[in-house]
C-alpha cells in the first residue's frame, strides 16, 4: 500500500522530534499501531511505551509539523520514493536489522531487493593495481547479475560505479547527506548517469543534510545490510571500507578482501581482514561464485529449466505452485492439485528423482 501525503508527513515529523532516534520510532509504530495513533496517544500513554522518557513524550505532543510540509514539496518535486520500515517498499535485506533506518529516501528505479547484491569498498585514493583489481572482479561478476552497492565516494566506490555503467549493470549509490546535493560535487554527472542506467540513490537524511563527517558510519552500515556479498578492494588499517567490513560480518554477511603486498599501506586492512578470518580472499568472481554457490545455483536453474519441457502437466503443476510458494507441506500441495494422497506422494517421489524439488522436514518441499 501507497503510504498517504498524511502519513508522509507524520512519519517525517518522527524523525526531527529531539530523543526520538531510529530504534524508539519504531518501537513507537509498535506500540501505538500508527504514526496518526502516536501523535494522538495522550502524554501519560507515551511515558507508559518503554524507551519513552517524560522530555521525549513531552517532544512528540509539542512536535512541529512546518518542517515536515516544506520536505513533502520537495519529495514530490524530485520523485523520491519515501519508505518507512513497515512499507512493502522497504528493502528485505535491511528489514531484520534492529539499527536499520526508520525512513528511507530513494530515487531510481525499484531495484533494490535485485536477487543478488554486491557491495563494493575501498580506499578514496587507490592504486593503479586497486583499480585494475576492481574492475577485472566486476567483470568476471556480470555472469552472476548482481546489482552493485557502493558509496559514491572517490576512489573504489566511483571505479565500481563506472564500471557497472559500462558493463550494463544497475548500481546504487548509498549517501551521507540529503538528496537534494551530491558529494563529492565531481560525481554530479556520475550520479545522473546511475539514474539513467537503471540505478538510484539511497539515503537516510532528508533533504538540506549536508555530508558530515559522523554521518558516513551510518551509510557504510546500509551498504554492508543491503550486500549478499561485500568485497573490499585496497584499503588502510583504519576507514570507512574496514568499518563497512566489520558491521557485514556482524549482520553474517559474506566478506571477501583483494590482497595486497606485505607492509603496502594500502593493502594493509585488506590482508589484515584475510589474516584474521574475517574475509575470503579474493582473485575473481570464481572465489565468490564458489563461497555463495551462485554457481550451483544457476546450474540448478538451467537444469531445471530444461528439465520443465519433460515433465507431464501434473509435474509442472507441482513446479508452477513452488516457484509461486517457494515451500509448501505435502498435504497443500495435495490440496491445491485435488489429487489423492498417494498420488501426490508418488509424484513428490519422481519429482526428487528428476532433482527437481526436495524434501524438509516437516513433510515441506522446495525447488531442488
Amino acid at each position: 500500500m501507497t503510504p498517504t501525503q498524511e502519513e508522509l508527513r507524520l512519519l517525517l515529523t518522527m524523525t526531527q522530534i529531539p530523543k526520538i532516534g531510529d530504534v524508539l520510532a519504531k518501537n513507537l509504530i509498535s506500540y501505538c499501531g500508527s504514526a496518526e495513533a502516536v501523535f494522538k496517544e495522550s502524554l501519560k500513554g507515551l511515558m507508559k511505551i518503554p524507551g519513552v522518557g517524560e522530555q521525549a513524550a513531552r517532544n512528540i505532543r509539542e512536535a512541529d509539523f512546518s518542517w515536515a510540509e516544506s520536505e513533502l514539496l520537495f519529495i514530490e518535486k524530485n520523485n523520491i520514493l519515501v519508505s518507512a520500515y513497515y512499507h512493502a517498499s522497504y528493502p528485505h535485506r535491511l528489514k531484520p536489522f534492529d539499527d536499520s533506518p526508520f525512513l528511507l529516501y530513494y530515487k531510481g528505479k525499484d531495484v533494490l531487493d535485485y536477487p543478488r547484491t554486491v557491495g563494493i569498498v575501498g580506499t578514496r585514493t587507490p592504486t593503479e593495481y586497486g583499480r585494475l583489481t576492481c574492475e577485472k572482479i566486476m567483470e568476471s561478476l556480470a555472469i552472476y547479475k548482481p546489482l552493485i552497492i557502493s558509496g559514491l565516494a572517490y576512489g573504489i566506490d566511483g571505479v565500481a560505479h563506472k564500471k557497472s555503467l559500462q558493463m550494463g549493470i544497475p548500481t546504487v549509490g548509498i549517501l551521507g547527506h540529503g538528496l537534494d546535493t551530491v558529494y563529492p560535487a565531481l560525481h554530479r554527472s556520475l550520479a545522473e548517469k546511475m539514474l539513467a542506467g537503471g540505478g538510484g540513490l539511497l539515503t537516510e537524511f532528508p533533504s538540506g543534510t549536508r555530508p558530515d563527517k559522523e554521518n558516513f558510519p551510518m551509510r557504510n552500515r546500509i551498504i554492508a545490510a543491503l550486500s549478499d556479498v561485500v568485497i573490499v578492494v585496497e584499503s588502510r588499517k583504519k576507514g570507512g571500507s574496514i568499518i563497512t567490513a566489520e558491521m557485514a560480518n556482524d549482520y553474517n554477511k559474506d566478506v571477501f578482501a583483494v590482497p595486497g603486498r606485505l607492509h603496502d599501506e594500502f593493502s594493509e586492512g585488506c590482508n589484515n581482514l584475510i589474516k584474521q578470518n574475517k574475509a575470503h580472499l579474493i582473485e575473481s568472481a570464481d572465489d565468490i561464485g564458489y563461497i555463495m554457490r551462485w554457481e550451483e545455483m544457476d546450474a540448478r536453474k538451467i537444469i531445471q529449466t530444461s528439465l520443465f519441457v519433460e515433465l507431464d502437466d501434473t509435474e509442472k503443476e507441482v513446479v508452477s505452485l513452488l516457484r509461486q510458494e517457494k515451500e509448501l507441506t505435502i498435504d497443500q500441495i495435495t490440496y491445491r492439485l485435488l489429487k489423492q494422497p498417494s498420488e501426490v506422494s508418488s509424484l513428490l517421489v519422481n519429482l526428487e528423482f528428476k532433482g527437481v524439488v526436495r524434501a524438509l522436514p516437516g513433510k515441506k518441499y522446495v525447488l531442488f
